[in-house]
């Protein structure tokens, strides 16, 4: 009895193994018949056409950009830092009052070196020099001029280049790029039509994009009334350019 129960065992033992052989074999022999397939494939040239599409947009920039900076001079480093917190502070509140949100302004830089004099080859001390810089982000643009010259007068004396942007370009660029395809798409009908073939699915693509440059204006100061002044700053538009190229399978 006991023997027949240790045959028995190693039969479905043995017929285990055995399904799991042949279960083992058929997955090596798809992988094997899968590589070889990959192998043809790539060692075939694919009949094909490349077709280049443009797509192109002016628009007009909604957000501009200004570096400004303070910059103290005293005899002490404390004195210093208190005449360039002065102007610094005098220029924030005029940009809140004139809509500047306050996560629009942000310091970039903030240093007190020391001054000297030099004469007859000798370093004299002078004092010290404080400046603090800030990025100024104007989302209404029209006032651009207005805030330029606002803030001189609140006590900034250095002011950087203005440019205009696009601060969201994604919109714009997939409206583009849908142009440029489409434009690559009509390329390749009329193309397939010349050369009597038809076309198949679409092997490859690949997108061209330079971004969105900014334009960087100067400020032009033109007479205002009381004897104040404000600069003139066109805006001016941003052409953007998407390039696609499609490659065609033909048949």
């Amino acid at each position: 009895m006991q023997e027949e129960k240790h045959f028995f065992h190693k039969k479905i033992f043995m017929g285990t193994l055995s399904v799991l052989s042949i279960a083992l074999s058929i997955l090596v022999f798809a992988k094997i018949v899968s590589e070889i397939k990959s192998l043809s494939i790539k060692g075939t040239q694919i009949p094909s056409i490349t077709v280049s599409g443009e797509g192109k947009v002016f628009t007009r920039p909604d957000i501009g950009q200004v570096s400004l900076s303070v910059v103290g001079e005293s005899k002490t480093a404390v004195e210093a830092q208190s005449l360039a917190t002065a102007s610094i502070n005098k220029a924030t509140d005029f940009l809140n009052k004139k809509g500047v949100d306050k996560k629009d302004i942000k310091t970039t830089g903030y240093s007190i070196n020391p001054l000297y004099d030099y004469k007859e080859g000798e370093r004299i001390f002078r004092g010290y020099e404080v400046r603090q810089s800030l990025e100024v982000k104007i989302r209404d643009i029209d006032k651009a001029g207005e805030i330029l010259a606002g803030v001189t007068s609140a006590g900034i004396n250095q002011v950087g280049q203005l440019f205009f942007t696009v601060e969201n370009p994604d919109n714009i660029r997939a409206e583009v790029r849908k142009q440029a395809i489409d434009n690559a798409k009509s390329k390749a009908r009329a193309l397939a039509k010349d050369l009597g073939v038809r076309l198949g699915d679409i092997l490859s693509f690949n997108e061209s994009y330079g971004g969105i440059q900014p334009i960087y204006r100067e400020a032009i100061f033109a007479p205002m009334g009381k004897g104040g002044s404000a600069p003139e700053v066109p805006v001016g538009e941003n052409e953007i350019v998407v390039t696609v190229s499609l490659v065609y399978e033909i048949k």
